[in-house]
């Protein structure tokens, strides 16, 4: 008899004696491995299975290997895994591995609200074992075939490696419906790992197999160490956090994860028993974690980052920007042009080696330190400041841009056109007309935006379409008709960003959050550029799917910092692909936040939107250099991680947003 049927006959009896369906996980048991090959919620219409399949079938490179439970580790420097039972009872909820001197032993308890698995970890051999690199495989189904599929047939999966407080929470990209949380109720769990990943693995449409980590540990001979965690079924957040007290965790928070120093952050300690309230004074610069107890043996972590004071850190990145990344060499056709800077070798990265990329090119993303020096000025005017943001201008129109304004993204003008640098580089234009008055600016960022519109017409996601500034630039310059018609193409793009709803199609990737975000606040702005209700209606009903993306850890690297999981490839020094948080495109949750906030007069909206720039101030140091990308797993394939990239490359987006939600700076 297959796993399957005995496991559906054991849920049958559960519910027999009293338990409610919609509380009850169905899982199936893999024969050959004794681990997880399905996870899914009973009663969901949609069958969704909340793990990847391991037969090589979703995923040619995820085998059984791979299987939940699965996992390696290292005993005294010797690395193991453990694939095959040694035995196995035929229900699945009791296996024994064995890793060279190591047993594994995993318990699986069927309960009235989900499942309790254990891990035990024992010495069986003669002398004393040092466990290091420990990882468990849990293959949540997180990646992205097409936004159609992914709605109802994949999650968002969100870990906080907090120790006794570790949890996953998984979120239909939908983000309607049911969701699947994990627990730890006995050991702790303090990092996580991702594996097969790579441009011949999926590239930029694959999270990766994911894997729990305990901590490293000395076993004595004889001596176990033991993990537990329940997986349960919750509806929305605060039923998310109601489950994690009940199993005996709990849940840390702050008003905000980045302080100045001198700041005494207030944090809430939510457990079972009630929440009480600690401080801790910010007392120097930097990334700094806090332990605090519970329950007595149990303890639980805050992640916070104290910087010398929020302004400073913006005014130090802008004159490192002036000083150290712009192209002042007048032989080189990219005079005038904001170029990466690499922090090992202190000095600009000029893209003239074998890489020879676009994502390290003299335009398209880097234009976003214009647009922050532009956005600063209104607040520090200078004459030095202005000379370089004309200089930029004219840049980017006479070496970027054709006279009808069609845009490539470097000098010598190859490549592939792309639609994402129109609307940057409008807005810098519009910016620029701001600044001076000069009426030839708001010209280029009209005729940029048209040339937009003819090219890649009315369905294409533009991160930062400058709907609110474009139509006010171009109402003070008297441009009224010029005016009209670009409101006329926004309509037009509203309309069809409504008909789409979460059938979001696919652009440089196939799914992703730096897609659903510009939907959001393209609509909300338009909402208030014209009051019709529907592009309100529109952005409301996209909200769940972006809200989906961001996490609510107590951390600076996580807290309303949305999923991505390729940038430090594409942008970085290194190219590893993997999880970054933060990473700044984050910030256009920022973005849709205020606007939408705007919208609706909720200032939830707002606060929300502040820790999302606030938390990417840590992409910035305090000598003015900065990060693209923090890669935020242990490891990834096996190389160490943690680590934030030696690029700086296109990351001041997230002070340009920074600067919308604190300082109201379109």
């Amino acid at each position: 008899m297959k796993n399957k049927v005995l496991l559906t006959g054991m849920l049958s009896i559960l519910l027999a004696i009293g338990a409610q369906a919609e509380d009850v996980i169905h899982m199936d048991i893999q024969a050959a491995t004794g681990g997880i090959g399905r996870l899914e919620l009973t009663g969901d219409t949609t069958h969704m299975n909340w793990l990847m399949r391991t037969d090589s079938t979703q995923y040619r490179w995820v085998t059984e290997k791979y299987t939940w439970g699965l996992g390696y580790l290292t005993a005294n420097g010797k690395q193991l895994s453990w694939q095959q039972p040694t035995k196995q009872k035929a229900d699945g909820l009791s296996v024994d591995y064995q890793a060279g001197d190591i047993a594994i032993e995993v318990r699986r308890e069927l309960t009235v609200d989900g499942l309790k698995e254990s891990y035990t970890f024992r010495n069986t051999g003669t002398t004393d074992a040092r466990l290091t690199d420990i990882g468990i495989y849990t293959p949540f189904n997180d990646n992205y075939p097409k936004a159609g599929v992914c709605m109802n047939g994949r999650c968002n999966v969100h870990i906080w490696p907090g120790g006794h407080a570790a949890y996953v929470k998984a979120v239909r990209m939908s983000g309607r419906g049911d969701g699947l949380g994990l627990a730890t109720v006995e050991g702790r769990i303090t990092d996580y790992e991702v594996w097969e990943r790579g441009r011949d693995r999926g590239s930029s449409n694959y999270r990766g197999i994911l894997a729990l980590c305990p901590p490293d540990t000395l076993l004595k001979r004889g001596a176990s160490m033991t993990v537990s965690w329940r997986i349960f079924r919750y509806d929305g957040q605060g039923d998310f956090e109601a489950r994690l007290l009940r199993y005996g965790s709990a849940v840390a928070s702050s008003a905000k994860y980045v302080y100045e120093v001198g700041d005494t952050a207030r944090v809430e300690v939510k457990t079972a028993k009630g929440t009480t309230v600690r401080e801790f004074r910010i007392d120097r610069l930097g990334d700094q974690v806090f332990t605090i107890p519970y329950d007595r043996d149990r303890s639980t972590l805050v992640n916070l980052l104290g910087v010398s004071s929020y302004e400073g850190v913006i005014a130090r990145r802008v004159g490192f920007i002036l000083e150290h990344q712009r192209m002042k060499d007048r032989n080189d056709a990219r005079c005038g042009a904001f170029m990466v800077y690499d922090n090992e070798e202190k000095k600009l990265y000029l893209n003239d080696d074998a890489r020879q990329s676009s994502d390290t090119d003299e335009g398209r993303e880097r234009v976003g330190m214009g647009v922050l020096l532009a956005k600063w000025y209104k607040l520090h005017a200078s004459d030095s400041l202005k000379e370089a943001l004309i200089s930029y201008a004219s840049f980017l129109r006479h070496k970027l841009q054709r006279p009808d304004y069609t845009t490539f993204s470097r000098t010598d003008r190859t490549g592939k056109i792309r639609g994402y640098n129109y609307p940057w580089i409008a807005d810098f234009y519009f910016q620029m007309y701001d600044i001076t008055g000069n009426k030839d600016y708001a010209a280029d960022g009209y005729g940029t935006m048209q040339a937009f519109f003819r090219r890649f017409k009315h369905g294409f996601y533009a991160i930062d379409i400058p709907v609110t500034q474009s139509l006010e630039m171009l109402r003070r310059a008297g441009m009224e008709a010029e005016r009209d018609s670009l409101l006329t193409n926004y309509r037009l793009t509203g309309d069809k960003f409504v008909a789409n709803g979460l059938n979001f199609p696919g652009h440089e990737v196939n799914y992703e959050q730096s897609i659903v975000a510009p939907a959001v606040q393209f609509l909300s702005e338009l909402y208030l550029a014209t009051g019709d209700r529907k592009y309100l209606t529109g952005a409301t009903h996209l909200m769940p799917a972006l809200e989906a993306f961001a996490g609510q850890q107590p951390s600076h690297h996580f807290h309303e910092v949305s999923i991505r999981h390729w940038d430090g490839y594409w942008f970085g020094k290194r190219r590893l692909f993997g999880d970054t948080f933060p990473h700044y495109w984050s910030t256009l949750n920022a973005s849709a936040f205020y606007y939408y906030g705007r919208c609706v007069g909720e200032d939830s909206w707002l606060l929300r939107a502040q820790n999302v720039a606030r938390n990417n101030l840590s992409l910035f140091f305090e000598d003015g250099t900065a990060s693209c990308a923090y890669l935020s797993p242990r490891r990834v394939n096996g190389e160490r991680a943690q680590y934030y990239d030696a690029f700086a490359n296109d990351q001041d987006w997230a002070l340009v947003f920074y600067l919308l939600v604190f300082n109201g700076i379109q």
